[in-house]
């Protein structure tokens, strides 16, 4: 590939020059990092990234490809990304085509040669912010004007940009085990996980009314991870309270779990920098053990208006930070968690939330 140069202009006023990667372009959003050493086509591939720009902190992204299989929705969802060595080269027999080719098929401005790991270690001090990548303008000036033009994340609904537009199927649908989820940017490997355990699962667009969830007579709901701020989604809100009112089982994850606290008169927050990556440590304090999580949000749940609420229990709790990881309701079957259960990429630690769900159905 020709050498190009790229600019990269921080909300802060910090400058970065690399080179050009993916599609020649120019592009917006929140900067934000994983630490994941593998598994950057799935990243690429969560929508929970939506509106963000991304930095892999790995030293070396793209070198085993990409291919088909290796994807968490049906399209790339982050805004650009940033690396330190994007590669063209790649080694995995299996794989069809290179990151190069992979990211300017899907429209994905990108730079590289940039020193990640300072640039992370920037980022965990400062905090998120805006910032512009481009292959097309190296003026400070217009690169700040492009910037000026980007949203704040926070009071930012993006779920509904994300969400399927038509319900659909997946499993048995002989199943005695129907679980109806609510797509606000759900991950696929979270609905193979129900598949698997033999659930008739029936994917909802966001703005779904409770009848018409009832109508597939459900045996447990499903609220799904997704991007943007929980606050901005009132909609989201007063659905999640018609689901506890309905007495059924009802498992939340990441934005899900968000939901289910603000449907609780929990508040929730914009994090400093967030938590994205594959190996965060979080204590079940059910069973007292613990488990190594991946996880990607950045907003939380506020710990006093948790601690404060009688009919809410904290069921895990973040080691790094003490953060709220997971809640249940003491007086109805519900329960949620902050992070990604069914990690891909990431551990498989805590799958065992799945089959609880499900034997909640029992």
């Amino acid at each position: 590939m020709e050498a190009r140069k790229a600019y990269l202009l921080l909300e802060d006023g910090s400058m970065l020059v690399g080179r050009a990667f993916g599609k020649i372009g120019t592009v917006t959003g929140e900067i934000c990092f994983n630490t994941g050493m593998t598994g950057y086509q799935e990243v690429f591939t969560d929508p929970s990234y939506t509106g963000q720009v991304l930095i892999m902190n790995s030293v070396h992204v793209g070198n085993y490809g990409t291919k088909p299989a290796d994807v968490e929705s049906g399209r790339v969802t982050i805004h650009g990304l940033i690396g330190r060595n994007l590669e063209e080269k790649f080694s995995r027999y299996q794989a069809n085509k290179n990151l190069h080719e992979y990211l300017e098929q899907n429209s994905v401005v990108a730079i590289d040669d940039i020193d990640t790991r300072a640039l992370v270690a920037h980022i965990r001090q400062k905090g998120a912010m805006n910032c512009v990548i481009s292959s097309e303008h190296d003026n400070t000036e217009t690169l700040q004007h492009i910037l000026s033009s980007c949203p704040s994340m926070a009071g930012l609904e993006l779920a509904s940009t994300v969400s399927t537009k038509q319900a659909y199927t997946l499993g048995n649908e002989n199943s005695s085990k129907r679980v109806a989820v609510l797509d606000f940017g759900v991950k696929q490997n979270i609905l193979t996980n129900m598949v698997e355990r033999g659930a008739f699962v029936k994917v909802f667009p966001a703005a779904t009314s409770l009848a018409e969830l009832q109508a597939f007579n459900p045996s447990g709901y499903f609220i799904s991870n997704g991007p943007g701020d929980p606050a901005a989604m009132p909609y989201a809100v007063e659905t999640v309270k018609q689901l506890l009112d309905d007495d059924k089982p009802v498992f939340g994850i990441c934005l899900g779990h968000q939901l289910l606290a603000l449907a609780n008169g929990i508040g929730t927050f914009k994090m400093h920098h967030g938590h994205r990556g594959l190996n965060h440590p979080v204590r079940n304090i059910i069973t007292g053990l613990c488990e190594i999580t991946t996880q990607n949000h950045g907003f939380g749940v506020i710990p006093a208006d948790v601690e404060a609420n009688p009919n809410i229990e904290i069921t895990h709790v973040n080691l790094n930070d003490g953060s709220i990881e997971g809640i249940r309701m003491k007086n109805k079957p519900a329960f949620s968690v902050q992070y990604h259960p069914e990690a891909t990429p990431g551990p498989h630690d805590s799958r065992y939330l799945f089959d609880d769900f499900l034997a909640l159905m029992n």
